[in-house]
């Protein structure tokens, strides 16, 4: 990885592949379907090693191929690429329930451990944004059927406003994720309901 750039590292894999697991689970998911779900969140940024553009594409085929020779069923692997191919905001949508619990995960890890860029003269708005966030809790209500992130932002350093500036399609897409699901995607931000 270049030093500078947004971190997918182990870290954010990890926290990914636990959180798709968690919203299927606490949804009432079958166990293999979790599971499942959990592989996706931590294979979805492999395609970062081909190149940072188009990477959701070629993971999916990266992934396809390494799960084939790990002897993975055809359908459980075809889902797995099917997710991670729909998984960025640019080109992909909720196709499947793994793919709608990985979008979800995914694009709740807004945070300050994320900004590789410790030169704070020299963030921009991406850095800026990840930095500010000092918290980004997914809390799943199966009672309610409803998806909650909650973030708390630092608004010395960065305007709540910035945040909608560069993720909206992502919150977009968090909300039409949560819908594929039959549940609500809800956006809290300092203790304000925003979605």
């Amino acid at each position: 990885m270049v030093f500078g750039y947004t971190e997918h590292s182990h870290r954010h894999i990890s926290i990914v592949s636990q959180r798709a697991g968690d919203i299927l689970d606490t949804l009432g998911y079958p166990e293999r379907t979790i599971e499942l779900a959990r592989i996706a969140g931590y294979l979805h940024d492999i395609g970062n090693c081909v190149n940072r553009t188009d990477h959701a594409h070629s993971g999916a085929i990266l992934a396809y191929h390494i799960l084939k020779d790990m002897g993975m069923p055809v359908e459980e692997r075809t889902e797995i690429m099917m997710a991670i191919g729909n998984h960025d905001e640019q080109t992909g949508t909720a196709v499947s329930d793994i793919s709608a619990a990985l979008i979800l995960a995914d694009k709740s890890d807004v945070h300050r451990n994320r900004v590789s860029n410790m030169n704070l003269s020299t963030f921009d708005i991406h850095d800026r944004v990840n930095y500010a966030v000092s918290n980004a809790e997914l809390k799943i209500d199966s009672k309610d059927r409803k998806v909650i992130l909650n973030l708390t932002i630092d608004t010395q350093i960065c305007p709540v406003l910035d945040y909608f500036e560069i993720f909206m399609d992502r919150t977009m897409m968090s909300k039409y994720a949560a819908k594929y699901l039959k549940i609500w995607f809800e956006l809290v931000i300092n203790d304000t309901k925003l979605l």
